[in-house]
């Protein structure tokens, strides 16, 4: 009698797809390659062509005969398969029934393999993806860099606004210090003359800081300010975002080769393939009690309608 064996780590449609392959041509043709299954079972024909095969027959009747001789229990509840195989010896069942487990690991192997190719190569082909991304995010930086010459336009214009701060201090020390002259000197003093030039002088300079900051040449391709800090920003943000998919590709890759070093399904068959010690199958007096029932109603029903038919002639 046949094995059983239940589909773990899977889930119930794994148990399904079991079930299905069990009952397919293809565990057909391979056990029927380790086992000449044509020969097993058409050693008694035609003596008993109930429970045999004829042994010219094609692989869609040996299928058809393989679902007869090989009885299959799905509970999906619990996703177990229970699995009886019958032959015209104990030794055959139990061959037969172990080839069908060989197979089906061989089965759940496949799908692992599989599934773990294509995990590692979707892995793989997101993190090419994210580096392609990053090494272009870090590369239109380096263009701006390189066309505006200016590493960091934020650092560059605190650098403008601590000049402009500096030149606002000087502005105020100057008209304290003209102030005070106006209090102690004559109108046509050089030294007040002097010191309204400085103020004006100062008063220019702060006012062209001023315009730089919205002057269209600040950089070699008549960028203004605003823009060129739009600009950076907007390269820093792609930056980052590209920095953060490559990390998360990175741990991704990570993960799918952590999966990959184990197996996700198996196996495992609670109860390995027995040998019966007597023969269950087929019920000889079960089915001889049956046919006789069956023929003797047959008969009783034939009768009927003979002597009916003869009463009414």
């Amino acid at each position: 009698m046949g094995g059983l064996s239940q589909l773990v780590g899977g889930g119930g449609g794994n148990s399904d797809l079991l079930f299905e392959f069990i009952q397919s041509q293809v565990i057909v043709e391979a056990v029927h390659a380790e086992i000449d299954l044509v020969a097993h079972y058409s050693a008694t024909w035609p003596q008993d062509p109930v429970f045999s095969i004829w042994p010219e027959a094609t692989i869609e009747q040996l299928l058809r005969f393989w679902r007869r001789m090989v009885r299959i229990t799905h509970d999906k509840a619990s996703g177990l398969i229970v699995i009886e195989v019958r032959a015209r010896d104990p030794g055959t069942a139990q061959a037969i029934a172990r080839q069908i487990v060989q197979e089906s690991e061989r089965m759940i192997n496949q799908l692992n393999d599989t599934a773990r190719r294509d995990s590692m190569t979707y892995a793989e082909s997101d993190l090419q993806d994210a580096v392609a991304r990053l090494r272009n995010a870090r590369q239109a930086i380096a263009e701006f860099r390189a066309t505006t010459q200016i590493i960091d336009p934020t650092a560059d214009l605190q650098g403008r606004m601590g000049v402009l701060g500096n030149l606002q201090q000087q502005l105020a020390q100057a008209l304290v210090d003209y102030d005070m002259l106006l209090q102690t000197a004559d109108p046509g003093d050089p030294r007040v003359r002097n010191a309204a030039r400085r103020i004006e002088v100062i008063r220019a300079r702060i006012t062209e800081e001023r315009r730089s900051f919205t002057a269209q040449d600040v950089t070699v391709d008549n960028t203004d300010y605003p823009q060129l800090l739009a600009q950076y920003e907007s390269l820093l943000v792609d930056q980052e975002f590209s920095q953060e998919s490559y990390g998360a590709a990175l741990m991704a890759l990570e993960a799918a080769r952590s999966n990959a070093q184990r197996q996700q399904l198996y196996l495992a068959a609670f109860i390995q393939p027995t040998l019966a010690q007597r023969a269950q199958y087929p019920q000889r007096l079960l089915l001889t009690g049956l046919t006789g029932f069956f023929m003797l109603l047959f008969w009783s029903i034939c009768a009927l309608v003979y002597y009916s038919l003869r009463d009414r002639g």
